[in-house]
Parts: structure tokens; C-alpha cells; sequence
């Protein structure tokens, strides 16, 4: 049952828009628990430029485009850039055509956005970052005093006991910047990592995405569109029906913690062997004797998580004409 609280939890979402990420951005405008404060925007799923375009359009669309938006970095700390364009299309957004948004990005770098807001408000903003985590780590080498004063920083990334998406062994948002993602790791941060394993089992199918089309507006036709390369894309690499939406299920964390088991755990990311660049390397066995350094998403109620997602989107369609 959704639960209101008195005080919605003050949200930065770091991203890079990418299909699943603009779902994680309409459901954040979708549900009154949060007051989503600002988006840090990173390269990852397409270059920065066109994750930055693609969030503005994606704040027009859903009638907030005033919301804050925050160019971060566009390239990972050591390595060379790589895209997701396979998986999300030549400009991030699938088959999803839409019109520029007059709206600008703000003058402050999405590295100064996520410091500001955290200290700004202690102990009462969350972080989800869900694509790389390049931004997410120059905050933290520039103001070490945000792992503290963070309520949480709930990551979508890598893959603990399954293979990888991009790479045998690696998940796409840690392969990245996998320097990055040890910097965070290692920061002492509230971290609670919804990972991949997880995140493919959370997805959608084509019968319930044309259910929602059927409500009509701008905001399901979107998501059809924008949803149908994704399948295409699951269909020939996975063999599955559907998609996966990792990114809202991720976000949902912030108010639906209920969805989610969680255990806790020491986890490491490989950044010195090419065959394995990007691995996230749990210590299931507790090997190392290092103390557990995130919570992990065990299990998750995907069934529920999905038909709370139609419904929230159902009725934002309601209220984009």
C-alpha cells in the first residue's frame, strides 16, 4: 500500500538518460513520497550531450521543465568512454522521438549539484545514481564530507552472483567507470546497491505496455515507443519477452523499501585486468575479513514493483494531456 509520509524524502538522481533511466525519471515525478530535487547528469548509455537533451525532453514531456538539470562529466576517470547505443538507440531514447525542451541546463556542474544538495539538507537527502558512477566519485574526492551527511546512496550497478551485460563477468554502469565505482565502494558511504541480477527479472511486457498506451497522452505513447527498442533489443540478446527496467526499480527503493530483502556484504570492483575490468566482487564467504560495506537487494517483489509502476504512470497520463 502506498504511504505518504509527512516529509518526502529530498531525492538527486544522477543518471544517464537512456530509456530505463527516463522511467526512473517520470516515475520520480509520478510519486508524491519524494521530492526529487535535481538531476546530475553522467555519460554512460549515450554521450553526455545527448543524455543532457534527453533529460530536459523527458521533464517537458511529464510537465516539469523547470525541474534542475546538471551537466556532469563526460568521460570516465581513467578509461575511454564507451555507450550503450545497441541497447538504447542512436540517441539514448529508443524509438521515442521527442521535441527539444526549451529549457537549459543550469550553469553548476552536476558534481557541485549532488555536493550542494547533500550538505545543504544532512542526513536527509538520497543519492540514486544509476548510471556510471564518475559524478558520484569526483563529489566524494572533492567534498569527503558527503558520505556522512548523506542519508543514502542507492546505486544500480553490477552483477554479484550472475554474469554480466557488457562484458562476461561485468555489468554496464560499473564497466564504465569502474575506477569510479571502487572510489564509492570504498568511501564509507550508506550504499545500497540494487544489482543487475536482480534488475533483469524486473520487466515489462509488450501486453502491458499497450495496456497502458490504451489510457492515451503523450506520456504512454512515449513509453511505448521508447520501450519497444528495448524489447527488441532483450529479445535478440536475452531470448526474452519484454524488458528489463532496472532504473526505476532502483529508485523505488527510496519509498517501497518493503519490496526489497536486503543483506549485507563486502563488495569490490576489478580495475586491473582487462578480462575481468568492472567485475563487482562479493565476499559471500567472507574471505577477505573485510567488514560489509553495502546492503544488497537479495530478493525483490518484481510482480508488485511492476504494477505500481503502470499504475504510477498510468496516472501521470492522466494529468499530461
Amino acid at each position: 500500500m502506498d504511504m505518504v509520509s509527512s516529509r518526502p524524502r529530498r531525492v538527486v538522481l544522477d543518471t544517464d538518460p537512456g530509456i530505463d533511466d527516463a522511467l526512473a525519471i517520470l516515475l520520480a515525478l509520478a510519486s508524491p513520497e519524494i521530492d526529487l530535487v535535481g538531476l546530475s547528469i553522467v555519460h554512460g548509455n549515450c554521450p553526455l550531450s545527448d543524455a543532457v537533451a534527453n533529460a530536459l525532453a523527458v521533464l517537458q514531456l511529464a510537465g516539469h521543465p523547470h525541474l534542475p538539470v546538471a551537466a556532469g562529466c563526460e568521460r570516465p576517470l581513467l578509461r575511454e568512454p564507451v555507450t550503450a547505443r545497441k541497447t538504447h538507440g542512436g540517441r539514448g531514447l529508443g524509438y521515442a522521438s521527442l521535441p527539444a525542451s526549451p529549457a537549459v541546463p543550469v550553469a553548476e556542474h552536476g558534481v557541485d549539484m549532488i555536493i550542494r544538495e547533500i550538505l545543504a539538507d544532512p542526513g536527509e537527502v538520497t543519492l540514486v545514481a544509476v548510471g556510471p558512477l564518475t559524478n558520484v566519485a569526483l563529489a566524494l574526492r572533492k567534498a569527503p564530507q558527503i558520505a556522512k551527511a548523506v542519508h543514502e546512496c542507492i546505486i544500480m550497478g553490477g552483477a554479484l552472483h550472475d554474469q554480466g551485460n557488457t562484458t562476461p563477468l561485468a555489468e554496464f554502469n560499473i564497466y564504465a567507470d569502474p575506477h569510479a565505482a571502487q572510489i564509492v565502494l570504498s568511501s564509507g558511504m550508506p550504499i545500497t546497491i540494487m544489482p543487475w541480477d536482480i534488475t533483469k527479472q524486473v520487466r515489462v511486457t509488450e501486453e502491458q505496455v499497450q495496456a497502458l498506451r490504451a489510457h492515451g497522452g503523450p506520456v504512454p505513447q512515449f513509453i511505448a515507443d521508447a520501450t519497444r527498442f528495448y524489447m527488441d533489443f532483450h529479445r535478440e540478446h536475452f531470448g526474452w519477452a519484454g524488458c528489463a527496467i532496472n532504473d526505476p526499480a532502483a529508485l523505488a527503493l527510496v519509498w517501497w523499501p518493503e519490496l526489497a530483502e536486503l543483506a549485507e556484504l563486502y563488495v569490490t570492483v576489478e580495475t586491473a585486468s582487462e578480462l575481468t575490468m568492472g567485475k563487482t566482487v562479493g565476499d559471500f564467504r567472507g574471505l577477505t575479513g573485510q567488514p560489509a560495506n553495502v546492503r544488497y537487494v537479495a530478493r525483490f517483489d518484481s510482480a508488485t514493483f511492476v504494477e505500481r509502476f503502470l499504475a504510477r504512470m498510468a496516472a501521470l497520463s492522466q494529468l499530461i494531456r
